[in-house]
């Protein structure tokens, strides 16, 4: 396979067709392989992927497979991008070294085989991939969180999921009423018909008083550490023109500083002088080996947001941030169209995506 190399300009990107139903949609585990320890949250996944969207699941042959090795599962990833038969590729799960299988794709078959790519968390890496390549992409939307809640599936994220494979168009959100970050125990199987405790949203949180639009690039705080520390798979400055950077923090709740350096980073970069916006998801607060309460989670969001705030407002007084959005690691989500236009309006408190 070609090694890759493709730090390439984009400041455009192609058009992918809308999926049909009944296609067939590949489920690959890039991440990791918690589909084999937690089988029965896989199969609601596919269940509703079947029931809901009327799409045929493909899995490959590290999907259910934990520890897989770096080059099987980026063979399964070149093995669905080049069969014509797939339409879409969805992530189980996320993990934690996407990042070094990067090296083992083929950006030369991928480009002559576009599809779209829905996945969160350390699935940024295969986003930032296929971003340097001009393929757009959804963040967000894995099978075994996303498709798999418990109980039932949420709302917003069933019409963002259907308006990113099926009918395009947009979607306005002012923000959800309420939010989980508090989770359920997949080792429970009984677990899979409960609902999660939802709380009350503090909806969207805006600094600045600019309206903006700009095509959508970002991820998982986490994984973004990372690429700037490997660097060789970021876009160049300049290709940050004109764009609005979204980022979320995952589950393992994030000391501050770790948001901080990676602001101060990207700020070093010159990347706020180039960028329209910034929208920040809701922090998840609670994991199971963090246990916080209320009012624990509900300072944690607010020394997050002051601390993206303080940053940015070093490298740039003007542009709008916006926090506490629907998406990343808390619900419900939103799936977040990569290299598609994001309008941000705060002086009517909404932001609009294009699908």
């Amino acid at each position: 396979m070609t090694m890759l190399n493709i730090i390439i300009t984009v400041n455009t990107y192609i058009s992918l067709p809308k999926l049909q139903k009944g296609d067939k949609v590949a489920i690959l585990s890039p991440s990791n392989g918690l589909p084999g320890l937690f089988p029965w949250v896989q199969d609601l996944g596919l269940e509703r992927l079947r029931d809901i969207f009327t799409l045929e699941p493909v899995e490959y042959p590290t999907t259910r497979q934990m520890g897989s090795s770096l080059q099987d599962r980026a063979t399964d990833i070149m093995a669905a991008f080049s069969n014509p038969e797939i339409k879409a590729i969805i992530a189980s799960i996320g993990g934690t070294d996407q990042i070094k299988l990067l090296k083992l794709l083929d950006p030369e078959v991928i480009k002559v085989n576009p599809k779209p790519f829905f996945g969160f968390s350390d699935n940024t890496h295969l986003h930032v991939y296929l971003s340097n390549l001009g393929i757009p992409s959804y963040y967000g939307g894995c099978i075994m969180t996303q498709f798999a809640m418990q109980q039932n599936m949420m709302d917003i994220t069933v019409e963002s999921l259907n308006k990113a494979l099926f009918d395009g168009g947009t979607l306005t959100t002012s923000g959800s009423p309420v939010y989980n970050d508090i989770g359920l125990d997949w080792a429970d199987k009984e677990s899979l018909d409960k609902q999660r405790l939802l709380e009350e949203n503090d909806g969207l949180a805006w600094d600045g008083d600019q309206d903006t639009s700009g095509l959508l690039w970002g991820g998982c705080i986490e994984s973004m550490v990372a690429q700037v520390a490997a660097e060789k798979y970021l876009p160049k400055t300049e290709d940050m023109a004109g764009r609005i950077l979204f980022l979320e923090s995952a589950e393992n709740i994030p000391p501050h500083w770790v948001v901080r350096y990676l602001l101060v980073g990207l700020g070093e970069r010159g990347w706020f002088d180039q960028l329209t916006g910034v929208m920040v998801g809701r922090p998840k607060g609670w994991d199971f080996t963090q246990q916080n309460n209320t009012e624990q989670k509900a300072k944690y969001r607010e020394d997050q947001r002051q601390t993206v705030i303080s940053v940015v407002r070093e490298y740039n007084k003007t542009i709008p941030i916006v926090q506490n959005v629907d998406f990343g690691h808390t619900d419900p989500q939103i799936i977040l169209p990569i290299g598609r236009r994001a309008v941000l309006s705060p002086g009517e408190d909404k932001i609009t995506l294009e699908y």
